[in-house]
């Protein structure tokens, strides 16, 4: 699989001819609404097997191997070479495919309303053949420990039909806010805690979860110690029942990082009492805040890094986001909030109006910027192949057990096919 970024008076029809695939084949892979219209700066993966690197000056076999997770002896085999011979600036090189580990990958998916719409359901059984669990968001805490579940429709056919593990994701949401207020009495009150964890363990048998997937945010942080014992407290009754137990958490750095998203989540206990965590390793680009990446691969790393000292790494999902932001300019602290978007739709924008995509290669993310009709200048921060890639990279880096996504329903076709390139979908 080979990602090409387009550039300048580039054709769909040339890029097919420069790599041996027909255009129907590029266009299907990338879904693309206007393959006649290319944009500059945009990445498209071409349905190759293995893929191709043009040799940097500097380069060697043995770096070429190392960066792209190869051995110097099939790159060399697959392209003639004598390893004693220096590398040519400019030569392209055949890569082999590389082989593929096993992972776990999540996703949410978030019904609105009572019913689960056509497209949130079609969304949920494309990507199940690319899931090990699927999470309906989210079965809502009440008062007197009861749950009021979300519309499921028949998402638990779409998981068995595909060996797909649901996930039953519990979370302390009043109002459409995480609410402390919840947190305090369900941690703090042995009775409502004791009717929730029958409430869940029933609700899970009889709907076929095999996950129960705690999402308790925004807590007091008097109540890390309550949560704590909460979770030791769930778990061995969840587990006598051969159910898995995991749990998500904040993007922390440190164990002594404070405030109202951080101090209750206690990474050490989590990776002892859970089958593993979710780390929300996203929305440091959010549409209340100033315009930036949405997942910058240093911050993500920078959590992932820390967690692993707490924790197992093969307890450690990355979390994901599935869409981008559109900022109006200037950013007002209060002001008007970012739209969200899909990576189709940002590239569908940019087409309209005109521009390249840029790409920031520290953040590892790509952008651009434009004017609308009314004058007003915008910037949007997206995702795209070579983001997601470098997201798996780091995943394999660090060993790390997979990947969850927020959320199902946003277009994003290149990454299910990189999933596929990169990994084997662990099935349970």
């Amino acid at each position: 699989m080979q990602i090409h970024v387009v550039q300048s008076g580039q054709t769909l029809y040339g890029i097919s001819r420069a790599y041996g695939v027909s255009m129907e084949s590029i266009t299907e892979a990338n879904e693309l609404s206007a393959p006649e219209s290319l944009v500059v700066g945009q990445a498209l993966v071409i349905p190759i097997v293995g893929m191709y690197y043009w040799v940097q000056p500097g380069d060697s076999l043995q770096s070429i191997a190392a960066k792209l997770g190869v051995t110097e002896i099939s790159l060399a085999q697959a392209n003639h070479l004598d390893g004693s011979v220096p590398l040519q600036a400019g030569t392209r090189l055949y890569v082999p495919p590389r082989p593929r580990r096993s992972a776990e990958i999540n996703a949410y998916v978030e019904p609105r309303g009572e019913q689960v719409s056509p497209a949130l359901h079609q969304a949920a059984a494309d990507a199940a053949p690319n899931l090990t669990y699927l999470a309906p968001f989210s079965f809502h805490i009440m008062r007197d420990g009861t749950l009021k579940a979300p519309p499921l429709n028949d998402f638990a056919a779409i998981a068995d039909r595909e060996g797909v593990t649901l996930m039953m994701v519990v979370t302390n949401l009043e109002k459409g806010q995480f609410s402390a207020e919840l947190g305090e009495i369900v941690l703090n009150d042995p009775a409502v805690q004791d009717r929730l964890l029958d409430n869940v363990i029933n609700t899970a048998k009889e709907l076929h979860f095999r996950d129960i997937h705690f999402d308790i945010e925004h807590l007091r942080p008097s109540d890390r110690e309550a949560y704590n014992h909460f979770l030791r407290t769930a778990a061995t009754r969840i587990h006598a029942q051969g159910f898995l137990m995991s749990t998500a958490l904040a993007p922390k750095v440190s164990s002594t990082q404070t405030g109202a998203w951080y101090t209750a989540h206690d990474y050490k206990v989590h990776g002892e009492v859970a089958d593993f965590v979710i780390i929300m390793t996203y929305e440091w680009g959010y549409s209340g805040g100033p315009p930036m990446p949405v997942s910058p691969l240093p911050s993500v790393r920078r959590v992932l890094e820390y967690a692993i000292t707490e924790m197992p790494a093969s307890k450690v999902m990355m979390g994901q986001n599935l869409y981008g932001y559109d900022w109006t300019l200037p950013y007002v602290p209060g002001g008007r909030f970012a739209k969200a978007l899909s990576p189709q739709q940002a590239i569908n924008l940019a087409r309209e109006r005109r521009v390249g995509i840029e790409y920031d290669y520290v953040a590892q993310a790509p952008h651009f910027q434009y004017t609308d009709d009314a004058g007003k200048r915008h910037i949007v921060w997206f995702e795209d192949a070579r983001s997601i890639q470098a997201k798996f990279n780091l995943l394999k880096e660090l060993d790390l057990r997979g990947i969850s996504y927020w959320k199902l329903g946003l277009d994003f076709p290149q990454n299910w096919l990189l999933i596929q390139e990169n990994f084997r979908v662990v099935k349970k």
